[in-house]
């Protein structure tokens, strides 16, 4: 049996393609793929063929954060229903390296994360209508939740990784670093981490304008209000703690004039190489933490938009059919009028 897939084969070059797809095997269960998001890398794949050290090589089936119904149950499964939506955890570390021995599975030196161009052949993703998963990668949503929330469990599950590293946002003043969906995610996470102010700033009006409905108290535009943060550079800084989720060399300086001495300063954003403001990290003894991807987190992402404690909708700006999935990545582009960008899919059956 045939699926259609939207594979990219090259810069801003997306086929829609059939391909074999098997029957689920013992551990395994077959999804009627539902709903997909269009993360930031890739975009990055669609427009630039990569980013940083990560290339694309061969054609690859893009897409890590989706959801899905359940079809068909393999040999030995339980706890899933057939019918139940579910988000797809997109991460598998091997489970018997050096790290994930040691509780560190992100830094699982056999990672195989769905819709990655790091290794190669490359691993592909869920923009397609049938795939087979592990059972273990399924995670029920509840009945009232849609499709498109249940796919923004990945991303969530980043930022509450995120923001975890930051340790007790209680009572605490925090500045996020651009609002894209990855922003503004920070955003409503810090705030159910108990954080008091959320100030949150970007270049684009229609980006900011969903940060209040994300929890955030002020937004500034530091391209019209180039100014906007310097009253909370006043004193050595305002905030205590920083997640820079842009990878902007002009909003991490502004991140580290900011930010209090000891504070700490999340990095979200992944770029290439950038100046460091060296004399503020070192001047202001700055905790300057990397982070990135999620384990258990993403089960605390489920479980938060399946009761809303975490709204995600607000972010949520566009959908399109598969066969529009070039439209989609055109759509992520603009970000005078897109956030979070969907692919939804009809499931087709050829033999």
């Amino acid at each position: 049996m045939k699926t259609r897939v939207a594979r990219l084969h090259g810069i801003r070059d997306i086929r829609i393609e059939d391909l074999d797809y098997r029957t689920p095997g013992p551990g395994e269960v077959l999804l009627a793929m539902a709903a997909g998001g269009i993360c930031g890398s890739d975009l990055h794949y669609y427009q630039d063929g990569g980013f940083g050290p990560v290339r694309v090589r061969e054609p690859i089936i893009a897409g890590h954060e989706a959801s899905g119904f359940i079809e068909a149950l393999g040999e030995g499964v339980s706890g899933l229903e057939l019918g139940q939506l579910v988000a797809v955890n997109p991460s598998q570390p091997c489970g018997h390296c050096q790290y994930c021995r040691t509780g560190q599975p992100i830094h699982c030196l056999d990672m195989r994360f769905m819709g990655s161009a790091m290794r190669l052949p490359h691993e592909n993703g869920m923009f397609r209508e049938r795939l087979v998963v592990p059972a273990i990668q399924c995670h029920p949503v509840g009945r009232d939740v849609s499709p498109g929330e249940a796919a923004c469990a990945e991303p969530l599950a980043v930022c509450l990784h995120a923001v975890a590293q930051a340790g007790d946002l209680s009572g605490r003043n925090v500045l996020v670093t651009g609002a894209g969906p990855i922003g503004l995610l920070t955003v409503a996470a810090a705030r159910h981490a108990g954080a008091a102010r959320i100030v949150v700033t970007d270049l684009a009006d229609a980006a900011l304008s969903r940060a209040p409905s994300m929890g955030a108290t002020k937004t500034i535009n530091v391209a019209s209000n180039p100014d906007g943060l310097l009253p909370f550079q006043e004193n050595k800084g305002s905030f205590d703690v920083v997640f820079e989720c842009s990878a902007s060399g002009p909003a991490l300086r502004s991140a580290f004039a900011a930010i209090k001495p000891r504070g700490t300063l999340v990095q979200v954003g992944v770029t290439g190489d950038m100046t460091i403001p060296l004399n503020a990290l070192v001047g202001k003894e700055i905790v300057w933490r990397g982070s990135q991807r999620f384990h258990a987190e993403f089960a605390e992402a489920v479980d938060l938009i399946a009761t809303r404690r975490i709204d995600v909708r607000p972010i949520i700006s566009h959908s399109f059919p598969l066969d529009a999935a070039t439209a989609a990545f055109e759509q992520a582009e603009d970000r005078s009028r897109a956030c979070k960008v969907q692919i939804t899919f009809k499931q087709t059956d050829k033999a």
